[in-house]
């Protein structure tokens, strides 16, 4: 038994929102994703904060998520929606 179909495993990563770190401990990566990083997240970006006319700009944290996806795909040498042609 040849084998036709070799699905790829993809990763699909993605971060969460920007907030202040003491409010990222019960932030939840979308449905389907798993959060990679705990406690506080990273601290690796900034948000900001409108107050009247000004813009402020705090450091702030998130977290990593990733998502395993496998894409179907024919082996070599197979091909149609099947794989079965050669």
């Amino acid at each position: 038994q040849v084998k036709k179909q070799c699905d790829q495993k993809l990763l699909i990563r993605m971060k969460t929102k920007c907030v202040p770190c003491s409010l990222n401990l019960d932030t939840q990566c979308p449905a389907g994703y798993t959060k990679i990083t705990n406690g506080t997240g990273i601290p690796d970006c900034r948000y900001y904060l409108e107050i009247k006319t000004h813009t402020l700009s705090f450091p702030g944290c998130r977290h990593r998520c990733v998502k395993e996806f496998e894409q179907p795909e024919c082996c070599q040498g197979h091909w149609g929606p099947d794989c079965m042609g050669k």
